[in-house]
């Protein structure tokens, strides 16, 4: 057979012979019949009216949360085949007979501790007796610091809130940091918000959780009234000196950076030379205080309330923290309040779910090494590496385009968005988890190992030259995150993974959309939000824009600020302020994905996929990134304690904002989400 030659000029590749043609028409219709987007719209829905529901809706109908959840979504059908895949990978090692110290016999003697329920049944609260009978031991102030450093190496929350870290201005250096902590609620505002939502839970937490706890430690009715009237009245204290969640986002604020005798001027009941090296930091000269006015207020309630009250604390951390690894009456009270009370789940994960969850927390990089063997080939790697040099390429466009930055700030903006170094689907260094004793005796015991064991990590990063090829995420965990303090994006495998169709058989709008806006981009703009702008090319805190261009910035965010204080969830506003940082990725993630996708031979070919455009498919994409729901208790937790806006108005909220898509869904003044082209937001 003779094909024709043909002259390339702008001819596709799909058009180069009869041959490719009808091995592109053959690649359209997979796309076709594998497509993820189209059997999740509700065509009941206008997408101008709220596009979320439009694209999301008929999975929502058919897919309601299952009692075990909070909320039900994208990531939680990611989640349950992950965990499948996990569970296998857990029970061979079960019957593998493995070697000690090997990762295989880690993995399945774990496995077996957390699912062996008549033993964990018969210990009831054997396994922390040592650690209780610790705190009997408390005598005075300097024996109860002694034990918050203990407990800081075990996992169990005191008000010190010690951990090592790069200096924010200096991202070379792994210096001591403390920041603020202590509290049962999620954060300060549940004990003094007087809405409903935080009325309820701050009073059951009072009248139900912390004196069933105290019983379940041992104490009679009484006892453990008088228990639970301390206790609150210690972390009512102390986050009375806590700062806000909108606070907590500026990192000139909290960035307090003192020699040791600084800190002991701030807080001078504490010995704290040697406090850090009871907890293993060794040598510590010099710290940075996030919030001293907290370290101010420790330092006053270490004499203000008894060593008994504080003896009690204590006692109700333990048992709070390990809850979950213990007998029934301890994991049922647990979920009833942090799952069911704070988040309005109805029933428990099945056991052998919630052990993994727990074993992935603990020794996460073990597992990857296996599933990124079975479950992330070289070809479906190579094509997010490209990926995220397409967007960072659109982002340079991007900078170049800006009518309201000067030329010199763009220059350093180039520099550091050049910089940005993408770790993708794995890490080339694996952690060593070799000194990780796992045993299959008590559960509880072997998360109290693999405390110990991250402690321990951190501690020993002190005094040492920064790893800027580790990763904080697992390879099998569905997230990704921006590091300032490394200019880097982390994008674990799982992020990518589509649970309804295999990578090769999804279209590169989809994957714009899905991909490199909502994740790719999305990270890349973190450093260019309010707060990751503020740190330089070499991941330090340092003013590097102009004032002028600042200004000018901050004038575009205020605008997004307004934006989301104006959406309400349950009668609760939005806080523009405290989730900015998340709405302007989202916001420069779409812009800036959309055009690296404009790039693509499947834009410029322009043939629909099931009636769908290719840019409309590229917004379909990006909504699917955010399909879910939540229950009440959750979102209404979530604006209370999240920097993150609920996922429909991730969707909605910045969609608004773009300009394409009202062009590509004929969105016209009335529709729900229109706003005036002079109220649109555009940043990056």
């Amino acid at each position: 057979m003779i094909i024709k030659k043909y002259t390339l000029h702008a001819v596709t590749a799909c058009a180069m012979s009869a041959l490719l043609l009808s091995a592109c028409k053959d690649k359209n219709k997979t796309y076709a019949e594998n497509d993820v987007v189209i059997k999740n719209i509700d065509k009941s829905v206008k997408p101008g009216d709220d596009f979320f529901m439009y694209a999301n809706g008929a999975w929502l109908k058919n897919n309601p949360i299952p009692g075990a959840y909070s909320s039900w979504g994208i990531g939680n059908a990611v989640q349950e085949d992950l965990r499948k895949k996990l569970k296998k990978i857990n029970e061979d090692a079960l019957n593998a007979n493995a070697a000690k110290g090997s990762n295989t016999q880690k993995i399945g003697d774990f496995y077996y501790s957390g699912m062996d329920t008549v033993n964990i049944e018969k210990q009831g609260l054997a396994p922390l007796k040592e650690e209780l009978a610790r705190v009997d031991k408390v005598t005075d102030v300097r024996t109860l610091i002694e034990e918050f450093a203990h407990l800081e190496t075990i996992g169990v929350q005191t008000p010190f809130g010690a951990y090592a870290a790069q200096d924010d201005r200096n991202s070379e250096k792994i210096l001591m940091q403390l920041s603020q902590s202590g509290i049962g609620l999620p954060n300060r505002d549940y004990y003094f918000n007087t809405d409903e939502h935080s009325a309820a839970i701050r009073n059951d937490y009072q009248q139900k959780h912390l004196p069933a706890l105290f019983k379940l430690i041992g104490l009679d009715d009484a006892a453990a009234r008088a228990a639970t009237q301390k206790t609150y009245a210690i972390e009512k204290f102390l986050a009375d000196s806590s700062r806000k969640l909108v606070d907590l986002r500026d990192p000139y604020h909290n960035y307090n950076k003192m020699a040791l005798v600084g800190l002991s001027n701030l807080a001078p009941v504490v010995d704290w030379k040697k406090t850090f090296e009871q907890m293993d930091f060794k040598q510590v000269d010099t710290v940075i205080v996030g919030q001293p006015e907290y370290y101010r207020a420790v330092n006053k309630a270490l004499t203000t309330f008894t060593v008994n009250d504080w003896k009690n604390y204590i006692r109700k951390n333990i048992v709070n923290d390990y809850s979950p690894y213990l007998s029934k009456a301890f994991s049922d009270e647990s979920f009833r309040f942090y799952g069911t009370v704070i988040s309005g789940r109805k029933e428990q994960l099945p056991r052998w779910k919630r052990v993994l969850d727990t074993e992935g927390s603990l020794m996460g990089e073990v597992l990857g090494q296996i599933f990124v063997k079975e479950y992330f080939p070289e070809k479906t790697k190579k094509r997010y590496v490209d990926l995220v040099e397409a967007v960072r390429t659109s982002f340079g466009e991007h900078i170049d385009k800006l009518d309201w930055m000067s030329a010199e700030t763009k220059k350093k903006a180039h520099n550091k968005l050049a910089k940005v170094f993408p770790k993708v689907g794995f890490p080339d260094k694996w952690k060593d988890f070799s000194s990780l004793e796992i045993t299959r005796g008590p559960y509880a015991q072997n998360v109290m190992r693999g405390n110990s064991y991250w402690h321990k990590y951190n501690a020993d990063k002190l005094g040492k030259p920064v790893d800027r090829t580790e990763w904080g995420m697992t390879p099998q965990t569905y997230n990704a995150y921006y590091n300032p303090s490394n200019n880097e994006i982390v994008l674990p495998a799982a992020i990518f993974i589509l649970p309804w169709a295999m990578d090769e058989n999804i279209d590169d709008a989809v994957v714009y959309g899905y991909g490199a806006a909502s994740t790719i981009g999305h990270e890349i703009t973190h450093g260019f939000d309010d707060q990751g702008r503020q740190y330089d090319e070499k991941g330090n805190l340092k003013a590097w824009w102009t004032p002028a261009d600042s200004a000018k910035f901050a004038q575009r965010a205020q605008m997004l600020v307004d934006q989301f204080n104006g959406y309400t969830v349950y009668g609760q506003h939005i806080n523009g302020k405290a989730t900015l940082g998340e709405n302007i990725a989202d916001l420069g993630g779409i812009a800036i994905g959309l055009d690296a996708f404009k790039k693509t031979d499947q834009y410029k070919q322009g043939k629909t996929i099931n009636s769908l455009t290719p840019i409309q498919r590229y917004f379909l994409g990006y909504a699917m990134g955010w399909l879910g729901q939540d229950r009440k208790e959750s979102l209404l937790s979530q604006i209370l304690t999240n920097e993150h806006s609920p996922g429909f108005l991730r969707v909605n909220g910045p969609f608004s904002d773009v300009p394409e898509f009202y062009e590509a869904f004929g969105v016209k003044k009335g529709d729900k989400m229109w706003l005036d082209p002079d109220k649109r937001v555009k940043i990056w």
